[in-house]
């Protein structure tokens, strides 16, 4: 959108310059040439030369030529070219001054109105009457009138201009401030999704690998198993990295491909058993119908609550029952692991993950160790 033509400050100082200069230069001229008498030339001199700082002091330069123009109307009967400054002077007050300087000096201009036609019209006894000041005093007091209202227009527009641009950036600012709240959301979300899928799929690898270690001398056909068990996960956990930063591409691919479900649990429950663990699961068939979010929040927690059982836990039997009751997903993992007596290295991100989760979905998480020995996990959320 094109932006409308304004003077800059350069401008500004240019248009003063050269009005008064203009002026002034008529004044100086004029008396030269012996157009003005001297006295006349001074007194438009006095009220020109103020008029080169209306902008930054329009009411000491008004109130230089208001005085100029008194001692015009005690030492003359007649108007002079010096009066141009007068309504120069009125819409500089109205334009760059305060609202309050602007009524001041208009009324100050409708005083003088009736003042100078009274001393102007002073002169010819056939003239004053009744009707001819009342014109005579209409007419200069309209030119002081339509002075101040264009400068009144020109302040009020300028600061609508003002409100604009500031609130034009208030809104740059707030646009910033969204999309680095966005930006931030979007990290912590990843970091989320990342958590889940690597810790998921190293304590896997991990426990597989120590396993196929120690049965490879023994038994090579449980080492082979447990190495295809490894390549199983470790492209699993390839394939949802891949899936999760392909969001942030900006050229190429949509990155819309489908996150996992409450259906996935079933891959998630046979790959834990493969693991080794002892996992008895409880899963409503056919799988309920929620909304996309709700179904990869369980699978989340779901996944992290086993990594944990993995990771802690030590040897234990795990229990996870998945139900759908008066509108309402409840899904609890339980252990009889080392409970409280596990230690925590402090870095995980896997249960304010899981709380985050839940939260987001209006639910509710609880993570804590279970009265009778072990550790449990139980989200409630809304469908």
């Amino acid at each position: 959108m094109r932006q409308p033509w304004r003077l800059d400050e350069r401008g500004q100082r240019v248009l003063d310059a050269s009005l008064a200069g203009f002026l002034v230069f008529t004044a100086v001229a004029g008396t030269l040439l012996g157009g003005f008498d001297p006295a006349v030339g001074l007194l438009c001199l006095v009220q020109f030369v103020p008029l080169f700082w209306r902008r930054h002091h329009p009411v000491a330069s008004a109130t230089v030529v208001v005085a100029a123009s008194l001692l015009q109307a005690v030492v003359l009967d007649e108007p002079i070219w010096g009066q141009v400054a007068f309504p120069v002077a009125v819409y500089s007050v109205a334009r760059f001054a305060s609202a309050r300087w602007g009524f001041a000096v208009l009324a100050v201009g409708v005083i003088g109105a009736g003042v100078s036609s009274y001393d102007w019209l002073s002169p010819y006894p056939t003239a004053g009457t009744p009707t001819a000041y009342t014109a005579y005093f209409l007419s200069i007091a309209a030119i002081v009138a339509a002075a101040w209202a264009l400068g009144t227009l020109g302040r009020t527009r300028a600061a609508y201009v003002a409100s604009l641009v500031e609130r034009g950036e208030r809104l740059e600012r707030e646009a910033v401030q969204q999309a680095q709240l966005a930006a931030q959301d979007e990290r912590a979300r990843i970091a989320r999704e990342m958590h889940d899928v690597v810790a998921h799929g190293l304590s896997v690898i991990v426990v597989q690998a120590d396993g196929a270690r120690y049965a490879s001398a023994k038994d090579p056909a449980a080492a082979t198993t447990a190495l295809q068990t490894i390549s199983e996960t470790g492209r699993d956990a390839l394939t949802e990295m891949r899936r999760m930063l392909g969001l942030l591409r900006s050229d190429g691919g949509s990155g819309t491909a489908p996150q996992p479900g409450l259906v996935d649990l079933l891959h998630l429950v046979d790959e834990t058993r493969a693991s080794g663990m002892d996992l008895v699961a409880h899963l409503p068939d056919p799988m309920p119908e929620v909304a996309e979010g709700v179904g990869l929040t369980v699978y989340r927690i779901a996944q992290e609550a086993l990594t944990n059982v993995r990771k802690h836990a030590g040897v234990a039997h795990v229990r996870l029952d998945l139900a759908h009751r008066n509108g309402e997903l409840r899904l609890d993992v339980a252990d009889d692991g080392r409970g409280a007596a596990a230690r925590s290295d402090g870095k995980g991100l896997g249960l304010l993950g899981m709380r985050e989760r839940v939260t987001v979905h209006g639910g509710t998480l609880t993570a804590a160790p279970a009265d009778g020995g072990g550790f449990a996990v139980s989200a409630r959320i809304p469908t």
